[in-house]
């Protein structure tokens, strides 16, 4: 073999070791992030994992001759280089709050509970009759903030009669952010309860939304929040409990997850340091209370376009080359570690059916087609909440089913207020209790 393939052979070698040098030290860091759950913003996991590389490349070194040993730390200086990106904020660890709307004036409200709150009023116009009952609006997440597409929808609410509030839920949007071990679904329903103590109109209307509408659904089986209810809508609900959480099943028809174009603008995952954080918190390496990344600055990295497909599962597949733009970046806000602590103490908390069979409050529980929510989630509120009069199974709209899409909004519109004036529904009530057996059975 020629001398210069061999140097070859020699020389490509040596690069596969420290390649493999380089990714062993990536994995340890990685491992160590999720063995101390990213304490000192990470500096922990990267001290270590550089202290074990110099070891090692000292131990490799100790018989060479001096240019010689420098060559084993190579390697170590990568991963170090590589690994440090983890460590170092590229955004505010402060947390920055989204700018006022140009449309709305935001109130902010402190309640009984500790959390402050961005609230959002929209009175009814002069050219409808006003209706008695204020209707307050509980937006999903959690923890996120009300989109633009959601405060058109409210604005058309007010320009039919009705006197609308909206706050978005602590952590979430303009409201004051909670230390982590507050966030809790308990905490919220608690919050629900001192908003309408603050609001002080009497009983209210509520329609939620998608975790907004778990919500309510867990505030309907406390007699004590439930006792200041008029009327409930509860829209494309999450789990409303840990048993629930649990179920496996189907969605509805499908989706434009998949289909739709891949969304645009800037990524916080494309950044090394939020890519790890988020990554490993979702798979439960990390923990929302991680010392890795802050809530705050958590808060202030995450994007829009890092919901990802997600955004595109709340639309039926025929909308998928035509999604809406649910928001605008100045006023995107949405808290992942806060989320996934809301969502696990729902995961972790007993069964709420025997209380919510008790419930009085008349309620009303819409449906999407191409929901992207389990069925049973829904199935499971209607067979267990005897206070529900009817539901709406809305055609030809997913998960989000107010999208500002053809005649979505005057649809979604039509269907709450026929409910909350007492009016014949424009759609047939369905599922029945009586059909959840069949509507599951047929995928619907």
């Amino acid at each position: 073999m020629p001398t210069s393939a061999i140097r070859l052979v020699h020389f490509a070698g040596r690069l596969l070791l420290a390649v493999a040098a380089v990714t062993v030290l990536v994995v340890v860091f990685l491992a160590l992030i999720a063995l101390t759950d990213g304490a000192g913003s990470g500096l922990a996991a990267w001290l270590t994992t550089l202290g074990v590389g110099a070891v090692l490349a000292m131990w490799r070194g100790r018989r060479r001759t001096w240019p010689g040993r420098l060559a084993p730390f190579l390697p170590v200086a990568v991963a170090a280089a590589l690994t440090a990106s983890v460590c170092i904020p590229t955004v505010p660890t402060a947390r920055r709050y989204p700018p006022a709307l140009p449309f709305v004036t935001t109130q902010h409200w402190s309640l009984t509970t500790g959390s402050r709150v961005a609230v959002y009023h929209y009175p009814p116009t002069h050219h409808s009759p006003r209706h008695p009952i204020p209707l307050v609006y509980l937006n999903g997440g959690p923890v996120r903030g009300i989109s633009v597409l959601d405060h058109r929808f409210l604005q058309l609410l007010g320009r039919q009669g009705y006197d609308v509030y909206a706050y978005e839920q602590a952590g979430g949007g303009r409201s004051n952010l909670l230390p982590m071990r507050q966030y809790t679904i308990s905490r919220t329903v608690s919050d629900l309860a001192a908003f309408i103590d603050r609001l002080n109109k009497g009983k209210v209307d509520i329609l939620g939304f998608s975790s907004g509408g778990a919500v309510l659904t867990r505030s309907l089986a406390d007699p004590s929040v439930a006792a200041h209810l008029h009327r409930a809508i509860i829209a494309e609900p999450g789990p409303m409990d840990g048993p629930t959480a649990h179920i496996t099943g189907h969605k509805g028809r499908r989706s434009a997850r998949g289909f739709a174009p891949a969304p645009s603008g800037r990524r916080s995952t494309h950044v090394p340091r939020y890519a790890v954080a988020f990554g490993l918190m979702r798979l439960g390496l990390l923990s929302p209370e991680t010392g890795l990344i802050g809530q705050a600055e958590g808060d202030n990295a995450f994007a829009a376009a890092d919901l990802g497909s997600d955004t595109a599962s709340a639309y039926c597949a025929r909308d998928a080359h035509r999604l809406p733009a649910e928001d605008i970046p100045r006023n995107f806000s949405f808290s992942p570690a806060a989320s996934l602590r809301i969502q696990q103490t729902v995961k972790d908390s007993p069964s709420i059916a025997a209380q919510l069979r008790k419930s009085r409050t008349p309620a009303m529980l819409l449906i999407a087609e191409c929901s992207s929510q389990i069925r049973q989630w829904e199935t499971t509120v209607l067979a267990n909440d005897p206070a529900i009069q009817r539901t709406q199974y809305l055609p030809g709209v997913g998960h989000h089913m107010w999208n500002g899409l053809d005649d979505n909004n005057d649809r979604a519109a039509a269907v709450i207020t026929a409910f909350l004036q007492d009016k014949p529904a424009p759609l047939p009530n369905y599922p029945t209790r009586e059909e959840i057996p069949a509507f599951l059975r047929d995928h619907k």
